[in-house]
C-alpha cells in the first residue's frame, strides 16, 4: 500500500503524525509530547475525516 501514517519525532523531540504517499508527505499533524498522542490523532483522522464537509475559499 502505497498510502500510509508514519510517526515521526521532530527536531524538537515531539511527535508528529504524517500521512505520506510513498516517499511524499501530504500532510501532518502539530508536534506532541508523547507518541501515544500522535496515534490518537491518527485515530481521531480516521474517524472523522470521511463524513468532514470540504469548504472552499
Amino acid at each position: 500500500m502505497a498510502h500510509k501514517f508514519v510517526i515521526e519525532q521532530n527536531k524538537a523531540g515531539e511527535y508528529v503524525a504524517k500521512f505520506k504517499h510513498n516517499a511524499e508527505t501530504i500532510f501532518w499533524t502539530e508536534g506532541y509530547a508523547s507518541k501515544a498522542s500522535a496515534k490518537n490523532a491518527i485515530e481521531s483522522i480516521l474517524k472523522n475525516g470521511p463524513s468532514a464537509p470540504v469548504e472552499e475559499g
